[in-house]
């Protein structure tokens, strides 16, 4: 195992957190990754951890070595990838994490397209709504559908995300369609469940902003259920375009207040800081910004 191959290792103990968890996410077994490391240290004559039984930190030296590593693993992919015939067939493991509405509905033919171009590729997708720890957990990337505060994390956005509040004909019909916001407060409203509160914040026609607290009649932590649901009377709901959209086409769903505008999202594709970006990391990025840069296709003619 040569110098490069060891300075791999320890940036991913660090990325990791510990030997055992970098072990795991690269295939081997612990005294392996361990050995890689005090190699590196042997070589290069310092400590650059500190290891207890719980937990690993860098010392002064391991945190300048690990700086000029991530950059050098980062310059290394970058040449590697900008000297390779054209665009060739990427290989290794992709490990990506999206939220389950998004991805089932809108992200399943653009990797099927992508793994089409790259055979070589092992696609590892997880589908959930829960925050992952990219590092912890071993994963490439992770769509998420949010205003992103500071972190850690380096984003990219891919396509903005609408929201609107819909409901079925036959709600309103039964309920009365409400043409101010504050009539909202004699509905039945349905949340989403990982929502920061009950209070809804939005632009009214006149460009003020207001907010309003709304209790929920029904909570839930899928979007397509809460859908469903106001497809079936249930309430009113404040959903993204991206899986109302079809319902909203058809009519199974209508637009409520659609001249009041609530905050949008993005989607983004984020990945963590301190890692060197894989060129197929960057290259499926770069393919999702392709598929639905500009005005999504869900959005169009609603």
């Amino acid at each position: 195992m040569g110098q490069f191959e060891d300075m791999e290792s320890f940036v991913r103990i660090v990325d990791a957190g510990s030997i055992s968890q970098a072990a795991r996410q690269s295939g081997v077994v612990k005294s392996a990754m361990s050995r890689r490391l005090v190699d590196l240290e042997c070589r290069l004559g310092v400590q650059l951890l500190t290891r207890t039984t719980r937990k690993s930190s860098l010392t002064e030296a391991g945190r300048l070595y690990y700086d000029r590593a991530v950059h050098i693993l980062s310059e290394v992919a970058e040449v590697n990838a900008s000297t390779s015939n054209s665009k060739l067939a990427l290989m290794g493991n992709l490990k990506i994490s999206a939220p389950l509405s998004f991805g089932l509905q809108h992200l399943t033919p653009v990797i099927n397209s992508f793994a089409e171009l790259h055979p070589g590729l092992t696609v590892h997708m997880e589908f959930n709504d829960r925050r992952v720890d990219l590092v912890a957990e071993g994963y490439d990337l992770a769509i998420r559908i949010a205003n992103l505060k500071d972190s850690s994390l380096m984003a990219r956005k891919i396509a903005p995300i609408r929201r609107l509040l819909c409901a079925s004909p036959d709600y309103l019909a039964r309920r009365g369609t409400p043409q101010v916001a504050a009539d909202l407060k004699g509905h039945d409203i349905l949340q989403y469940a990982h929502s920061d509160s009950a209070t809804w914040q939005f632009m009214s026609p006149d460009g003020r902003m207001q907010s309003l607290h709304l209790p929920a009649k029904m909570i839930a932590n899928n979007g397509d259920f809460l859908k469903d649901a106001a497809k079936a009377g249930q309430g009113i709901v404040l959903s993204p375009t991206f899986i109302a959209w079809r319902d909203l086409r058809s009519g199974a769903l209508v637009p409520v207040l659609n001249d009041h505008h609530f905050a949008g999202l993005n989607a983004y594709a984020v990945y963590p800081q301190t890692r060197f970006l894989p060129h197929r990391v960057r290259s499926f990025i770069d393919f999702l910004i392709e598929k639905f840069g500009g005005e999504p296709y869900w959005d169009q003619e609603i």
